[in-house]
């Protein structure tokens, strides 16, 4: 299921050393967006000329002797939550109309300082807060696949970018897998890192101790070089990890043998047939390599769904307290300020993101904060124990990344808990801050790609990389 276009490792060797040159790359790219985003929506905004103008300068700088960077001509990306200086960041909300940031993320500023160029800002779900991408003030995202299926969300557009060839790389956020779960569905590579790993300045907050930056692509190399072009510390974000990021690249090739592998029980029961038949194969392919394959329990993530849907309301309530009318964005006149305060945020947010801050408003309300954001916190608590507790005996654990394959168009919107359960596999680790990423592993009786996902210890992005290296080659 790999995009239809050179790795983004082979086409920043080919642009460095003069083989082709950025604005070729460009070009190709933008002809695909010109022939199928119409019907895909991949995109919230298209920066075709400022892509060209930035490939060129690039081409200057190789042909005057200079090296821009290890994503030379690449082109990325970029979820619309993340901030581009003098560019419409919208989150897919209307209440941030005409809104342009005056400055750039840190993993924006990362980005251009390697070399890579940015053709677009792509569709979510409002304010990152969905599992389909219909939750957007813009329409829906089709799964580039199968237009009749959703591509999983809320970071869907930039996994349809990547799967539709229109970036051989793009970044997402991931609160309670809104990189991994989009990944599964549209057949690409998404990586969710260690909380901290990667700067969330200029990231707009949904659940500031869940969020995270991370890469999609096309391949397990391709999203290696991504991640660490954009992790390492950052002195804008205070839970930034200090040191540098660990390098993952260079130890892609190393293996599994040896590796102590746990096929977590609780993530495998209850998903659709055909994707629990994926992952054992995954596991077969690990214990083939070398690997040491068995079963773990970790019985409170299946608690994690009912702990995450009342912190991450809770803190998006708190979050987005700031859209008001006054200093920006979408502003509805009132007769007084409470009365253009309650038409702004009436008229500018959503169903869905209306219905999170009402439901984290109430969780953080007098007299119920203990009895739901306290309990939740602490099931929190228990969950990280019962990981710490299975990475004494396993290196990492593999899972299926959601219960079922992409499903259709409109088939969840009037049922939220049937939504929320497209995450129950994915949002453990988000609640626990530890790595994860998916990879495609073959398809369902659909069709339609199966993502298999690999979970590791807090900073262990190298040894989980290593063996999704061996999954992909087992693959072919």
């Amino acid at each position: 299921m790999s995009a239809p276009f050179a790795t983004a490792v082979g086409t920043a060797a080919a642009v460095r050393l003069g083989e082709r040159t950025a604005r070729q790359v460009v070009e190709e790219v933008l002809a695909r967006v010109g022939v199928r985003e119409g019907e895909i929506h991949a995109f919230n905004t298209v920066l075709a000329g400022d892509a060209r103008a930035a490939a060129d300068a690039l081409d200057q700088r190789i042909a005057r002797g200079e090296d821009p960077g290890p994503l030379a001509g690449v082109p990325v990306a970029l979820k619309d939550n993340l901030c581009t200086r003098g560019v419409p960041t919208t989150c897919s909300s209307r209440i941030l109309e005409g809104w342009k940031p005056p400055y750039d993320a840190t993993v924006v500023e990362r980005l251009a300082g390697a070399g890579a160029v940015v053709v677009g800002k792509t569709n979510l779900d409002e304010f990152a807060m969905g599992s389909s991408t219909e939750n957007s003030a813009f329409g829906p995202t089709r799964n580039p696949l199968d237009t009749t299926r959703v591509p999983g969300g809320s970071s869907g557009g930039s996994a349809a970018a990547v799967a539709a060839g229109f970036a051989p790389l793009a970044l997402g956020s991931d609160t309670g897998g809104s990189i991994r779960q989009p990944a599964a569905f549209c057949g690409v590579v998404g990586v969710k890192p260690t909380y901290g790993a990667v700067s969330r300045y200029g990231l707009v907050a949904f659940a500031s101790s869940l969020d995270q930056i991370g890469p999609f692509a096309a391949t397990v190399a391709d999203a290696a070089l991504l991640l660490e072009v954009i992790a390492g510390h950052d002195p804008m974000d205070s839970t930034s990890n200090p040191g540098p990021a660990a390098p993952i690249s260079a130890r892609l090739g190393d293996g599994v043998e040896g590796l102590r592998v746990g096929i977590v029980r609780e993530l495998v029961k209850g998903v659709d047939a055909d994707v629990e038949a994926r992952v054992r194969e995954a596991a077969d392919a690990l214990a083939g390599a070398g690997a040491k394959v068995d079963e773990v329990s970790l019985p409170t993530v299946v608690h994690g769904l009912a702990a995450y849907y009342l912190i991450a309301p809770a803190e998006a309530s708190s979050n987005l307290a700031r859209y008001d009318g006054v200093r920006y964005g979408l502003r509805v006149d009132g007769t007084d300020v409470a009365a253009m305060n309650a038409a702004t945020r009436g008229a500018g947010f959503g169903a869905e993101v209306k219905r999170r801050i009402m439901l984290g408003t109430y969780a953080l309300s007098a007299g119920y904060y203990d009895a739901y954001y306290g309990q939740a916190q602490r099931v929190r608590t228990l969950i990280i124990r019962d990981f710490d507790a299975a990475y004494e005996d396993f290196d990492v654990l593999v899972s299926p990344t959601a219960p079922t394959t992409a499903f259709t168009l409109g088939a969840k919107t009037s049922d939220p808990l049937a939504m929320y359960m497209s995450d129950v596999c994915t949002i453990p680790s988000n609640l626990a801050g530890h790595p994860a990423m998916t990879l495609p592993y073959g398809t369902g009786d659909d069709g339609l790609p199966v993502g298999v996902q690999v979970m590791a210890p807090a900073l262990g992005e190298p040894v989980m990389f290593r063996v999704a290296a061996v999954l992909e080659a087992s693959r072919g």
